[in-house]
């Protein structure tokens, strides 16, 4: 079973990028983010045409996540809780079941910037939540994962250039212990777990030749309780999707996974 998340900054200016890698990698599921598009609007007959079921929570203009999926879709929920108030679109999630059900949650988790301010706040507040609906999903004893753009740097070797970084609301080191404090509730961050060498990138700025220098930053992740842990088989970065044409700034992040 394939799963993969992806950014794709707009859906209606990607069409062909992200079809186009649609058919090329075969994902069963795709969580996508930033689709900046309300429901009504995105193109689910589009993607009901290649195959897949659609869930989605958009928002005019701004953020939106959704879920394409071979597998029937399921108890789909859309918002993260915790904040009934939140009217930003950064959070869907839902059952697939192949041989077996997982749990795939998708998410667009808040910039920050400019720090300090309210959207730092709002950041730091939303990944307090995030970390309290992790601990939910791992209580289940199910399998269950939670990707997409996590807007955060781990660590020193996921930036080409970290002291660039050292005080924007990614990098910053109150982001990063958040980051972990979610981790180490007994997630399995899929890509360090399998590749630990430097210089792998998931975005890469349109402005300053970033990507032909690549000066690129790390920010997209899968997060797997140990269930869903156990069941990987492989976790790549489909770096090559960049290079292509009007491609978004993000590209996808793949995990096998035997179930």
């Amino acid at each position: 079973m394939i799963v993969a998340t992806f950014n794709i900054n707009g859906v209606k200016a990607r069409m062909g990028a992200l079809t186009d890698w649609l058919q090329e990698a075969q994902p069963d599921v795709a969580l996508l983010q930033e689709i900046k598009s309300v429901d009504d609007a995105f193109p689910s007959e589009h993607f009901g045409n290649l195959g897949y079921n659609v869930a989605v929570h958009g928002e005019k203009g701004f953020n939106g996540v959704a879920i394409l999926s071979k597998l029937q879709i399921e108890d789909v929920q859309r918002g993260l809780p915790g904040d009934p108030n939140d009217s930003q679109a950064r959070w869907i999630e839902a059952t697939v079941v192949n041989r077996r059900a997982i749990r795939v949650c998708g998410l667009y988790l808040p910039n920050g910037n400019p720090v300090p301010g309210p959207k730092y706040q709002y950041k730091i507040a939303w990944m307090e939540r995030l970390r309290h609906r992790a601990q939910e999903l791992l209580d289940r004893e199910e399998p269950a994962l939670m990707a997409g753009d996590y807007n955060v740097i781990p660590q020193a070797e996921d930036a080409a250039q970290p002291q660039v970084w050292e005080s924007d609301a990614l990098y910053l080191q109150e982001t990063r212990d958040a980051f972990r404090r979610i981790v180490n509730l007994g997630f399995t961050e899929a890509f360090r777990s399998k590749v630990q060498s430097p210089e792998n990138y998931t975005f890469w700025d349109y402005q300053g030749g970033a990507r032909r220098r690549n000066n690129g930053i790390r920010i997209d992740h899968f997060l797997l309780s140990p269930q869903a842990a156990d069941m990987m088989t492989d976790c790549r970065i489909d770096e090559h999707i960049r290079d292509r044409v009007k491609p978004s700034d993000h590209v996808p992040v793949v995990i096998e996974l035997d179930a």
